[in-house]
């Protein structure tokens, strides 16, 4: 019985060796992609790009190709994690936040303001960081759509470098953030919260995540206004969604753009 047990272990064992030494994330992105967009049904007609630096999907109304950027995939361990990479990139295209960062754009030039100057710069860090927090949920919706776990979303953030501030604080990286999505899971999946996700990254942020959560259920002003913030949400990731498919991308920013651009 040890023999036997012995050997299996180290079938077990070469195994993971093998999974490690071919598995890719980069090689992943077309198949996550592709059921992301089938499971959601979402346009088949979009591809997906492996790019080396940061994601550009401004154009992809026109180009009908999703970047995504290697730096984001080398934090990603498995298809799950894949997913949420690609998940979060589509989200921010189904809340139109290429377009609108393109009328900002435009805009700042007709203004005469410098992007580089600090009022452009905080401007545009509080614009960006509700956009990564958005483009975060929807993001989490289709990988649930799709079957991937997606506490693998609040892995994935907590794996980005984050700010000196929680590393002062002694907490996960990222933590805002990816305490939103966790938010957002239990108040819509509790049952994907419950099922887990086995890794120390994910274990780390529970031990965060848990005190605030139980100290807000014990407060019912805290929990009601919790569940209203959520329910409202919910409803504008709804129609995000619903918008985007009954429209192929097209929107009033994309619009909005286009006429900015005519009168240069």
């Amino acid at each position: 019985m040890k023999k036997l047990l012995a050997s299996l272990v180290c079938v077990f064992a070469i195994a993971v060796q093998t999974f490690a030494a071919t598995w890719n994330a980069a090689d992943r992105v077309s198949t996550v992609g592709a059921n992301l967009l089938t499971k959601n049904n979402i346009s088949n007609s979009v591809t997906f790009k492996v790019v080396s630096g940061e994601a550009d999907n401004s154009e992809v109304a026109t180009t009908k190709v999703v970047q995504i950027s290697e730096i984001d995939l080398a934090s990603a361990g498995n298809d799950n994690e894949v997913a949420a990479v690609i998940a979060h990139e589509l989200g921010h295209i189904i809340c139109n936040h290429t377009d609108k960062g393109k009328v900002r754009k435009v805009a700042l030039d007709k203004l005469g303001v410098d992007e580089a100057s600090t009022a452009a710069v905080l401007a545009s860090s509080k614009l960006s960081a509700k956009d990564e927090e958005e483009a975060d949920l929807v993001g989490v919706d289709l990988m649930i759509n799709a079957n991937y776990n997606p506490l693998a979303m609040v892995v994935l953030v907590t794996k980005y470098t984050g700010s000196s501030m929680d590393i002062l604080m002694n907490r996960p990286n990222n933590a805002d953030r990816a305490m939103e999505i966790y938010d957002y899971l239990t108040y819509r999946y509790p049952e994907k919260v419950k099922a887990g996700y086995g890794c120390n990254e994910y274990r780390y942020f529970l031990t965060y995540a848990n005190p605030i959560v139980e100290k807000r259920n014990k407060d019912k002003k805290a929990t009601a206004k919790f569940n209203k913030t959520q329910e409202k949400n919910l409803k504008t990731r709804t129609n995000n969604l619903a918008k985007y498919k009954a429209t192929g991308g097209l929107n009033a920013w994309g619009l909005l753009y286009d006429s900015l651009i005519e009168q240069k």
